[in-house]
């Protein structure tokens, strides 16, 4: 059994990721974080891009101010965001309660139009955003964001659920390295890991030799 979706293996990830974004010409896309996002936001900082019309969402963010090194919405600040003016950054982080912030995300999703593209990893365990193996969310089909956490991951989560993805035009996903081999056989050999469960319009998976031989 493969992936739902297209499996891409391309030579350099974050340079396929930014050609694919590029070509494409989203009006608005859901971020994520991870070093590998990171290089991928480099790429396509450096694209020509038309920014403009842009709306940038997140598709989990830990539950920490946007000026934390652990915040995937100041990292893509850094890396890409503050560089390019996009027409809005709709961030997840709000202060006071996670279950507010998580409504207050959640009627943002649920009142915009489908996200054109939404970005997403796999961790060494399977988990994509912050969909994580053996928690609640994974089987949440009401709501489009909720929080979530495990004991092996630091900070508390707001994340997309498996609806919200379903709801994305694209979801490109992002893979590279040896250290994902085991987890990309695990997932094409039908295995029930959450990244398994992604579904949209249209999945791509971008991915290079060494995760995938």
């Amino acid at each position: 059994m493969d992936l739902p979706g297209e499996i891409r293996e391309v030579a350099d990830v974050p340079t396929a990721f930014a050609d694919l974004v590029s070509a494409r010409s989203p009006a608005s896309v859901a971020l994520c974080g991870n070093v590998l996002a990171h290089a991928c936001y480099r790429a396509l900082r450096a694209t020509a891009l038309d920014w403009a019309p842009i709306e940038v969402f997140f598709g989990d963010d830990r539950y920490v101010s946007v000026d934390s090194p652990d915040s995937n919405e100041g990292q893509a600040r850094r890396v890409m965001l503050d560089h390019v003016a996009p027409r809005a950054i709709h961030g997840m982080y709000r202060g006071g309660p996670i279950e507010d912030a998580a409504e207050a995300y959640e009627e943002l999703v649920r009142g915009s139009p489908p996200i054109d593209i939404v970005h997403l990893g796999v961790g060494p365990d399977g988990h994509t955003a912050s969909l994580f193996p053996g928690t609640p969310a994974l089987d949440e089909t009401r709501r489009l964001v909720v929080c979530n956490g495990d004991d092996h991951h630091e900070h508390p989560r707001l994340t997309f659920t498996f609806s919200a993805i379903a709801r994305a035009r694209l979801v490109v996903v992002t893979v590279s390295g040896r250290e994902k081999r085991e987890v990309m056989a695990r997932l094409r050999a039908g295995e029930d890991l959450p990244a398994a469960r992604i579904r949209a319009d249209e999945v791509i998976w971008l991915c290079d030799r060494a995760a995938l031989r």
